[in-house]
């Protein structure tokens, strides 16, 4: 439940950092805000929702003049590792849409009348209307951002019929489809055959940690980052998209072009996992700031994310090659698996001119003709466990449990938690053996010992994976931080603060 006081004094700050967190709805008039809006509502005719579509639920329309429903998402469904945090992952994924309610509740491995009593019990609505929300908040974007005919957007977003689509759009945002896209800008302004969206961020955001994260970790032919844009490859439920995203203060520009546009809604949440757009950075800053060895680290890179994955799978495969074979040579082998196995582009963007091998081509492939024998003896067996469905890395598995199951499909245990902290988005991972993790630790003077580094690690908990990024992000300036300015040693420093 709600804490109405708490919401209230967060809704008189009008503080854009809540904004997704909760919404305001105003009894008297009828309409659910983020808490950041400039309308002054009198206390006692305000409810508080945990989500948009609860709002909606409830009989209200999104303000017209914050657009509610296009503000981040709620922190709390990557933390939370349960249930309902697995569902609410997996809505924003499209698995209602393209499975419908018995597919999202098979994914869980719970019947539908038990998901929709917890959802309503956490969220306030079933997964329906937590995916009419969605779908409602994807025909906006089309209809402002492309020049689709009505009919296109309503099928593309997901609505079985044009005359639902209408009565939701004007249940929602209380105009007409027409009426949206009049007051939009000029789809033409676009590149043909692209859509461009704003993706929200909370701040602070540190976008170049992440391009400098992606570009050390680049497989050639997938990936490319240039003048401080990311673009990849991606495969999708209907079919390929490249993708180009490039942060900015306040938000990030992403670029989709996409062979269906029912992919839409995906790819947009994909890329909000993929750069940890929803991390609460307050949250997290809060706590390391309160640890001697994280507080100044906090304070100079604020905004720091956890990279995620736009393709779960492909990950997985890199990183099982990439722990048998040292950098460069694992790039190296990748780009050599993706020309030779992976789907050329229609259309490349740039040096994106493949999409990654599926699992399937994978397992069916003459590996020993590009790897060694035990690393392609790996990759195929892991290849094949993906193919069979007898591996999966999916929001709607348990982390520990997946954990458990990439480690008896030959990953490290270093492999596993990495995977679980990027493609599960486990915001309490720390890898205190990854050698980068221990030159950090030397280099601030720490101790270097599993046993000393893990007892460190829990003073940062929930938000190790963040800790984490800290210490990998230490660039060699960063030391002298923690100098003061008589100049004692960096140790000295540490325990001085």
């Amino acid at each position: 439940m709600l804490d109405f006081e708490r919401c209230w004094r967060a809704t008189l700050s009008r503080d854009t950092r809540f904004d997704g967190l909760f919404y305001s709805a105003v009894v008297t008039t009828g309409i659910y805000c983020r808490p950041s809006c400039p309308g002054c509502p009198m206390r006692k005719n305000v409810r508080f929702y945990r989500s948009a579509a609860a709002a909606q639920e409830a009989g209200y329309r999104a303000c017209k003049r914050c657009n509610p429903d296009a503000s981040p998402g709620s922190p709390e469904w990557n933390l939370r590792a349960d249930v309902v945090g697995r569902a609410m992952r997996l809505i924003a994924d499209g698995v209602c849409d393209r499975e419908g309610v018995a597919g999202l509740a098979a994914h869980l491995g719970y019947t539908t009348r038990h998901l929709h009593r917890l959802l309503t019990a956490e969220v306030g609505v079933g997964p329906q209307a937590l995916a009419r929300a969605q779908r409602a908040q994807t025909a906006r974007i089309l209809l402002e951002t492309t020049s689709l005919r009505i009919t296109d957007v309503a099928m593309a977003a997901g609505f079985s019929s044009v005359r639902q689509f209408n009565d939701t759009i004007a249940s929602v945002f209380d105009r007409t489809p027409t009426a949206l896209r009049d007051m939009a800008a000029s789809p033409s302004d676009q590149a043909a055959g692209t859509i461009t969206v704003r993706l929200s961020v909370r701040e602070p955001f540190d976008g170049p940690a992440l391009l400098r994260f992606f570009a050390a970790r680049a497989v050639p032919g997938i990936e490319e980052i240039d003048n401080g844009t990311y673009r990849r490859s991606l495969c999708l439920p209907h079919g390929a998209s490249t993708v180009a995203l490039t942060p900015h203060p306040g938000y990030v520009e992403a670029q989709f072009c996409l062979e269906d546009i029912r992919d839409l809604a995906t790819v947009i949440h994909r890329c909000r996992r993929l750069l940890d757009l929803d991390a609460d950075p307050l949250a997290v800053t809060e706590l390391l700031a309160s640890e001697a060895l994280m507080a100044p680290l906090a304070a100079a890179h604020p905004g720091l994310r956890v990279p995620g994955a736009a393709d779960p799978e492909e990950l997985l495969l890199g990183t099982a090659l990439r722990q048998m074979l040292p950098e460069p040579q694992g790039s190296r082998a990748l780009a050599a698996l993706t020309r030779r196995f992976g789907r050329p582009l229609p259309s490349p963007t740039g040096a994106v001119t493949h999409l990654f091998p599926t699992a399937q081509s994978l397992a069916e492939a003459p590996l020993t003709d590009l790897l060694p024998n035990a690393v392609a003896d790996l990759l195929r067996r892991i290849a094949t466990d993906l193919a069979a469905g007898d591996l999966t890395l999916s929001d709607g598995h348990d982390r520990a449990e997946s954990e458990r199951q990439l480690m008896q499909a030959g990953l490290s245990g270093h492999g596993a938690a990495y995977l679980v902290m990027r493609a599960l988005k486990d915001p309490d991972v720390f890898l205190a053996q990854a050698p980068a993790t221990g030159r950090a630790l030397q280099s601030l003077e720490q101790p270097v010992g599993l046993a000393p580094t893990m007892r460190r690690a829990e003073h940062w908990r929930p938000w190790r994976s963040y800790a984490l990024m800290q210490l990998w992000n230490l660039r060699p300036g960063d030391t002298q931080i923690f100098a003061p300015a008589h100049q004692t040693s960096r140790r000295q420093a540490i325990l001085a603060a």
